[in-house]
């Protein structure tokens, strides 16, 4: 019997994430619109909830719920942190679901890599807060978060939902000619909410995490009364510039939205900036999440190592 090889190794995917695939199959997933979405957003808490405590323990972090300026955040702090960097982060879920608490599988690991304190910004949801509720608070504790002198470089980093907001937050700073964070990160970022793509056709029914019928629902309640081609809404849509910060974008082949990743890394590109985009094999939408799965820990390192170059040594 042949076995497949660690992804360290040759690349292939692990057995680890072929058992996750077995396991979890997208035809199970529930249709978000059938759910009451506090009911949903209550699962989706308790589903992650060990992976989040065991995140905390495993990379010796200790979180604390803040506030700045009526901004609420979680903070992230690392057992041995550098005052002078951070990161910004943006957690995921469509805009719908999610919390930085959920998010805590990426978070505190990359406080571990870097030594960055971690400000996660506790955004509110959709429906109930369309557009552009999540942006002004994210855009406000970001403002307020910098106005520590200690702070000498900035990572902006956001999974799937939350790579849509990072993009519109840095579009916004851009256009009001505020100071850029130095470096980005966006695992699997959902940053067309119009849903075009070839993945979103191929990759349907095979990614284990995401459904096309959320995506649709999550796009629409977010969107409100602007179109979903509005670049404030779908920022792949928006202006791109030499002068925004290298940036590393993760996907996986079975990730439903890829080609989001895809088509904002040539974006990307023919901007002049400087993107690494990184496609997995045999992976879905923000696999990072998962702990039970070498490639989570090797992408979360890479993630690290590149966000560590632009910090530089303390």
């Amino acid at each position: 019997m042949v076995t497949s090889a660690k992804p360290a190794d040759s690349g292939l995917i692990s057995e680890e994430a072929l058992a996750f695939i077995e396991k979890n199959r997208a035809e199970d997933l529930a249709p978000r619109s059938s759910v009451d979405i506090n009911q949903l957003r209550a699962e989706i808490l308790e589903g992650f909830r060990p992976a989040a405590e065991r995140a905390i323990t495993r990379h010796k972090v200790t979180t604390n719920e803040k506030a700045l300026d009526g901004v609420p955040y979680l903070e992230i702090m690392p057992a041995e942190v550098r005052a002078d960097v951070v990161i910004f982060y943006c957690f995921g879920g469509g805009y719908i679901t999610g919390s930085p608490f959920e998010d805590l599988p990426i978070t505190a690991a990359l406080a571990e890599h870097t030594g960055a304190r971690v400000i996660s910004v506790d955004y509110p949801l959709s429906p109930e807060h369309p557009y552009p509720a999540a942006l002004n608070a994210a855009r406000e504790l970001y403002a307020s978060a910098m106005k520590d002198t200690a702070i000498k470089k900035v990572a902006l980093v956001g999974e799937s939902a939350g790579g849509n907001l990072a993009l519109a937050l840095i579009q916004q700073l851009r256009c009001e000619g505020k100071d850029l964070p130095d470096v980005m990160a966006l695992l699997s970022p959902w940053c067309d909410l119009t849903n075009l793509g070839d993945s979103l056709d191929f990759n349907a029914g095979r990614d284990p995490t995401l459904r096309f019928d959320a995506d649709l629902y999550a796009s629409n309640s977010f969107a409100g009364d602007n179109a979903l081609s509005d670049p404030k809404v779908s920022p792949i849509y928006g202006n791109f510039d030499s002068g925004f910060p290298p940036v590393i974008i993760t996907t996986g082949t079975r990730d439903l939205l890829m080609s989001n990743a895809v088509r904002l890394t040539r974006v990307m590109r023919n901007a002049g900036i400087e993107t690494d985009l990184r496609v997995w094999e045999g992976l879905w939408h923000v696999f990072e999440f998962y702990d039970d799965i070498p490639e989570a820990a090797l992408s979360l390192a890479e993630i690290g190592t590149f966000l560590n170059t632009r910090f530089g040594k303390s």
